[in-house]
């Protein structure tokens, strides 16, 4: 398998995570692929993702899939280590709370954009506010439900631990550690080996 991927992507790095997780990660071969929303990749969004999005992965077969939660589902679903999304009714927990962290990184990357690539004299900041208050609103229910953030491991999990990573890769100076519940947690969760593993560059 090929996984169209970029070290800075916290949507790769969750797929990273859970293929490195279920031991997958031998199986998977990375491609570096520049994807941004002002630039044309006419290869890309021809045999990858027709959206100009990553990750894709593409499969031994030639199928290519694509949106980090699909293809994590898909890695969920191959023999491996012990499943990432539960089979019982606690599913569809983990799943809503996976989309919820998915959520945070979907506010801050727009944010980042706006901040990063939007030309100053055109950055709209109510917007900008908005996309915090997500974000916030959202650590507001984790911080609220810490019993999603023990027992074994699960996607939801993954999900919000790479938010908290890249929300301190590229906001460090929009402080969440006023969490305390979530501060411990990830303390020790960014400790583990497949965290380690995937961080983006300094």
């Amino acid at each position: 398998m090929q996984l169209a991927f970029s070290e800075t992507s916290p949507y790769v790095r969750k797929v990273r995570i859970c293929a490195i997780e279920r031991g997958l990660a031998d199986n998977i071969e990375l491609v570096p692929t520049t994807v941004l929303p002002t630039e044309k990749n006419p290869e890309y969004t021809r045999d990858g993702n027709p959206l100009g999005k990553i990750p894709a992965l593409r499969l031994d077969c030639g199928q290519v899939i694509y949106n980090s939660g699909v293809i994590c589902e898909y890695l969920d679903s191959l023999p491996g280590g012990d499943q990432l999304i539960p089979a019982d009714a606690s599913r569809w927990a983990v799943l809503t709370q996976h989309h919820l962290a998915s959520g945070i990184l979907d506010a801050l990357v727009a944010l980042r954009y706006e901040t990063w690539l939007r030309p100053e004299n055109l950055r709209w900041s109510d917007w900008a506010e908005g996309q915090q208050r997500k974000a916030f609103q959202a650590m507001d229910w984790f911080e609220a439900h810490p019993e999603m953030r023990h027992g074994p491991l699960n996607l939801a999990q993954i999900s919000l631990g790479c938010a908290l990573g890249y929300w301190n890769f590229r906001f460090a100076d929009l402080d969440w550690r006023q969490y305390s519940g979530l501060k411990a947690w990830y303390a020790e969760f960014s400790q583990r080996p497949s965290m380690q593993a995937t961080q983006p560059p300094a």
